[in-house]
C-alpha cells in the first residue's frame, strides 16, 4: 500500500499534468460555471475518477 505521502505526489503529478490546462474544463467553466465543470471532472473524466480512488486510498489510511 502506498503511503500519505505518495498518494498526495500522485494526485499533484495527475492534476500538474492533465488538469492544469485542461481544454475541456475551461470550456464547460466559461459556459456552465465552476460547479458544472467540477462536476465534469469528477464524474465523468477519466483522471477524475482516478484522482477519486487516490482520495479513497488517503480516507482508509486514516481510519
Amino acid at each position: 500500500m502506498m503511503n500519505r505521502k505518495d498518494v498526495l505526489l500522485r494526485i499533484n503529478e495527475l492534476f500538474d499534468t492533465y488538469c492544469e490546462e485542461c481544454f475541456v474544463k475551461r470550456a464547460l467553466r466559461k459556459e456552465y460555471g465552476k460547479l458544472y465543470a467540477q462536476s465534469f471532472c469528477i464524474q465523468t473524466c477519466t483522471i477524475g475518477e482516478k484522482m477519486k480512488q487516490y482520495g479513497q486510498l488517503l480516507v482508509k489510511q486514516k481510519t
